[in-house]
């Protein structure tokens, strides 16, 4: 049974019901009436006959007509939609109905022979405080809503079993997670689904400029809840109103707490009254009020899994047109980081690309849209795609970088280096079973170390994108701050946001600048090994690392703790060369792709002649020969061999045989085999 059909039968999920034959004889008449006011239907009884046609009737049911949703479509067109087929539905939120009278008054069929009237008043709905939400409604959260049922219903239903235990029914849930999980949309449905009296306080409502008003107001909705009990109090934006006291600075805040405490677990007993709380920053809320007795169970509403997401797009999508190119598997797969609410916006934003095709087809002047381009309206794959580049994941929203667009077709040469991130990068992530089956972890870090300009930041970005994976990208500097405590902050909120989203790449770029080697004497230093204390524990910690991979690049390499590299933490330590010639050609190749270039430009000369360039070094030295073509000639359409020849004279190379020289002896100490040496270095550290 779904959540209208419990409703109209009175039961819950778990009970057990009784299922007899009806008699029922054909309606001659039935009114129905919407359960919101200003809900107008052109065409009256006649445009939802079809969508009733076959349904069983009683009066008080309250029924969804298949195929008239109150969507976006028509907050577009002011309801241009008057008589809707059945394939028109788009499911971005649907009207209700209570059946407010039937002829004869008993179980009744709507047939083709029945009169539907539609009233113009909207009908009362018993217990209409609590929303019309249903477990139907919710996707991914099935063993959350569990747990909460167990908290709420149970007590409210079956006090006896308490009693019979000797102990006092749970009083409160405080469910938290990132913004957009479906943390309140969970209270709704158990509100809705167990039948009781529901009472809403928004967090901020609650506050009052007038001495006593906010304390009079918490106790004025307990007060309600007592007199309608069994009930539901549900406190939305708990933080708001129920901060650190030590943190607030106001006496408001400092007495709303201190009545909310009295009020959830005072002398006086509360009776059989439920609060529900919902907050995404937990960590603001004040101690006292998380302990058994006032809030006795904490429930963490996280980010969807695959199958979660799955789910919650089916929800979004059953009332939605889909082509038979969309595949929701695929949409699961590539939503990483995606939660419910952005879910929610990813469907709507793909049924409005679906609706921008055909508008130039709609006269908006008309009543009436044709039927055949109703029939037009099918939401595809493309649609879809189009949707995932404007809808970002908000799990991800403070530190996402947009996945980057770089492929190993971008990266020239380094295809030893190339190799070893896909092995350590794109396999972990998308064939974890082979790992598992020969009994090995992945690894958890990779360094990249080499002279400036080699591509180091260019292979990150590139295995991201190849990998699926969300991208995480930051500079070392970015995380130091002068304030005690911040910049440990800055790492821990960094990993946290990287695990609500995996898979995730986490990409220190300059990470020398972050974690330094220990030991020195400065002021400065002590930030600095703060940090590598908290990195350290957050790579290799108590906490598993799952589905997160952190990459770091430098170019000191000299200058980073040794306890990061020990394996563990920053397992592979990978040398990215500088480019021999052969890989000098691809780059220029890769440079060149889109340059107008005349035919007596060698590439392979160019390549040759550029021992000890960069690749930074080529791309400057093709972005010089475009410059040096337009100077001599604004409309040029062509880059000649002589404005390369000034362009090498202009570019020198920054990688001489030195530089190599020190990052071999360092891949010597911490390369793909740690030296003795590096072991001994280690050892000061541990």
């Amino acid at each position: 049974l779904d959540g209208l059909e419990r409703r109209n039968t009175g039961s819950s999920i778990g009970e057990k019901v009784t299922v007899r034959k009806a008699n029922v004889k054909e309606a001659n008449r039935v009114t129905i009436a919407p359960t919101e006011q200003n809900i107008q239907i052109r065409g009256g009884g006649r445009a939802l006959k079809r969508s009733l046609l076959g349904r069983p009737a009683t009066k008080g049911d309250l029924i969804t007509p298949t195929g008239l949703q109150g969507d976006i479509f028509s907050q577009i067109f002011g309801g241009m939609f008057q008589e809707m087929s059945p394939s028109s539905s788009f499911g971005l939120g649907e009207l209700r109905f209570m059946v407010t009278s039937v002829d004869p008054d008993e179980v009744v069929l709507i047939t083709k022979n029945t009169k539907v009237n539609v009233s113009s008043q909207a009908a009362e709905v018993e217990g209409a405080a609590a929303p019309a939400i249903t477990y139907e409604d919710i996707g991914g959260l099935d063993k959350e809503i569990q747990r909460v049922r167990e908290m709420v219903e149970l007590p409210l239903r079956h006090p006896e079993l308490f009693d019979q235990l000797g102990i006092e029914p749970p009083k409160g849930v405080l469910l938290h997670g990132p913004p957009g999980t479906g943390k309140t949309l969970t209270a709704k449905a158990v509100a809705n689904e167990s039948d009781a009296h529901f009472q809403s306080i928004a967090g901020p409502e609650i506050m009052s400029k007038f001495y006593g008003e906010s304390e009079k107001k918490l106790r004025n909705i307990f007060e309600e809840a007592k007199k309608n009990a069994p009930s539901i109090i549900f406190i939305d934006e708990l933080d708001a109103i129920a901060s650190k006291r030590e943190e607030v600075t106001g006496d408001v805040e400092k007495r709303v707490v201190s009545q909310l405490l009295s009020l959830l677990d005072g002398l006086e007993s509360r009776g059989k009254i439920i609060v529900i709380a919902a907050t995404n920053r937990v960590d603001a809320v004040d101690p006292a009020l998380r302990r058994p007795g006032r809030f006795d169970r904490e429930i963490e509403i996280g980010v969807p899994d695959r199958d979660g997401r799955k789910e919650i797009m089916q929800i979004h999508t059953r009332g939605m047109p889909l082509a038979e190119d969309v595949d929701l598997d695929e949409l699961a797969d590539n939503t990483y980081g995606y939660v419910g609410a952005d879910l929610a916006s990813l469907a709507r934003e793909a049924a409005m690309n679906a609706l921008r095709e055909i508008l130039p087809e709609i006269n908006l002047e008309e009543n009436r849209i044709p039927s055949e381009t109703l029939e037009k309206l099918k939401v595809t794959r493309d649609d879809f795609r189009k949707a995932r580049q404007q809808v970002e994941p908000s799990a991800m929203r403070e530190v996402l970088v947009s996945v980057p667009d770089t492929h190993w077709k971008d990266v020239g040469g380094l295809e030893e280096t190339k190799q070893q991130l896909i092995e350590s990068v794109e396999w972990p992530l998308k064939k974890p079973d082979a790992f598992e089956r020969v009994g090995i972890e992945a690894p958890h870090g990779i360094l990249l170390y080499g002279p400036p300009g080699t591509g180091k930041t260019l292979l990150a970005k590139a295995v991201a994108t190849e990998s699926d994976a969300n991208f995480i990208s930051i500079k070392g500097p970015e995380l130091l701050s002068k304030w005690v405590g911040e910049s440990e902050k800055a790492v821990r909120e960094t990993f946290k946001k990287a695990r609500q989203a995996a898979p995730t790449i986490i990409f220190f770029d300059e990470i020398d600048a972050m974690v330094p080697k220990r030991g020195r004497r400065d002021a400065g230093s002590q930030v600095g090994e703060r940090v590598i204390s908290q990195l350290l524990t957050e790579i290799d910690g108590l906490e598993k690392l799952e589905n997160v991979i952190v990459i770091g690049a430098t170019n000191r390499p000299d200058l980073v703790d040794p306890a990061l590299l020990r394996p563990g933490r920053f397992d592979r330590v990978m040398m990215v060369p500088s480019p021999d010639e052969e890989a000098r050609h691809e780059i220029f190749k890769i440079h060149t792709r889109r340059t107008p270039i005349s035919e007596d430009i060698d590439l392979k000369d160019l390549a040759k002649r550029t021992e000890g360039y960069s690749g930074a070094d080529i791309a400057a030295v093709c972005k010089e020969a475009a410059m040096l073509a337009l100077r001599e000639d604004i409309k040029t359409d062509e880059v000649k061999k002589e404005h390369f020849e000034e362009a090498l004279d202009s570019v020198g190379p920054s990688i001489t045989k030195d530089i190599i020289d020190t990052y071999r002896e360092f891949g010597k100490k911490y390369g793909k085999e740690i030296g003795e040496e590096a072991k001994q270095e280690m050892k000061a550290y541990y």
